[in-house]
């Protein structure tokens, strides 16, 4: 039976850019296939969350823009439950604004908070790691999920727990910094050091905690968020002046790097916040010659380790290419290096890409 105190809010405001062209302004990455299973990043996370909060009571938080998508791909929702920022100000005030507003319906409720765009297999497994930082929100703290780095990653934010023994999935520690994307010789040391797990960006916490936090850490933002008339005929227009007025910075700077009271879930379950193309290359089967295709049927002549999407039924030769990823879409097309797809972004903004 489900725990009628779990409340969750789902994180799907972002444009994803880094998955080009499939991912636009328009239709970001988590309303889309990205993994040829029919079902939209978003609509996945819905329901690996359903298994342990009541579908009444899970919320998306997303912009504007994109609340028709939200209602479409999810139609089991009520109006309410899908939240929108009127602007992107990072995820420290929209998900201030959520929690307030689930604390009016819910006072006693704890809340997870989850991004819409990653890819978890074994769900079981995460589920069972889900309950163990559930049961650690209890004690009033800050609860994360850590996931074992596989390799120096510098993509990736790290979380620095302290430990006296061999770090065992399932256990909990308390956590003692959060440190940003470092380089590649930063992580190799996190990687050998064993105390260093990867942020999984997925938190668990009471109401009333994270809310003591924002009193203790974020004052003025608080102060500004409960200005706002929630339930209210003037709720959207106290939002709107809410969020032009607030700050833009993240739930981990503005909350979560200060507080002492922060505890961490080792987890095993196998974990990728598909933040990029390249990202896939792990969680899908390639064929004999390292090639990895996610949509289509194309035709590979000494052609090796490179990953395609085409999601159109056209025929597709591929001769001679190697390390590159090649995605399809209706009105544009993606062919790069591997190795290069870090300036993606940087190559897109100079094409004069909304990015």
């Amino acid at each position: 039976m489900k725990n009628e105190q779990l409340f969750g809010l789902i994180m799907a405001g972002g444009i994803g850019s880094r998955f080009w062209p499939l991912s636009t302004p328009e239709m970001p990455k988590q309303f889309l296939d990205i993994l040829g299973v029919g079902k939209s990043l978003l609509q996945l996370t819905f329901e690996r969350l359903e298994k342990t909060i009541p579908p009444h009571q899970i919320y998306i938080l997303t912009n504007l823009n994109y609340a028709s998508i939200v209602a479409e791909q999810l139609p089991m929702l009520k109006e309410a439950q899908i939240i929108c920022e009127p602007e992107r100000k990072n995820t420290a005030p929209c998900i201030l604004y959520a929690a307030l507003k689930i604390k009016k319906i819910n006072p006693n409720s704890t809340l997870i908070v989850a991004p819409s765009d990653h890819l978890i297999l074994n769900e079981n497994l995460f589920n069972d790691q889900l309950e163990i930082a559930i049961s650690e929100a209890q004690k009033n703290h800050l609860v994360t999920l850590g996931v074992k780095p596989t390799r120096p990653d510098i993509g990736y934010g790290y979380i620095e727990f302290d430990s006296n023994t061999t770090p065992v999935a399932g256990h909990v520690f308390k956590v003692k910094q959060f440190r940003e994307k470092p380089d590649l010789q930063t992580a190799t040391e996190f990687l050998s050091s064993g105390n260093f797990y990867w942020n999984a960006g997925i938190f668990i916490w009471k109401i009333d905690a994270i809310l003591h936090a924002f009193q203790k850490y974020q004052p003025n933002l608080l102060e500004l968020f409960n200005r706002i008339s929630i339930d209210s005929s003037s709720e959207k227009h106290d939002l709107a002046l809410a969020f032009k007025t607030c700050v833009d910075i993240s739930i981990d700077f503005a909350i979560l790097e200060h507080s002492q009271d922060v505890s961490v879930v080792l987890t095993s379950f196998d974990w990728s916040d598909l933040g990029t193309w390249g990202s896939l290359n792990e969680k899908v089967k390639p064929d004999e010659n390292g090639n990895v295709v996610i949509f289509g049927e194309p035709s590979f002549f000494d052609a090796q380790s490179n990953l395609v999407y085409f999601p159109n039924k056209k025929k597709v030769l591929i001769d001679g290419l190697r390390d590159y990823i090649v995605i399809d879409s209706t009105e544009k097309l993606l062919i790069i290096p591997k190795k290069n797809e870090g300036k993606l972004k940087s190559y897109l903004k100079s094409m004069g890409e909304n990015v």
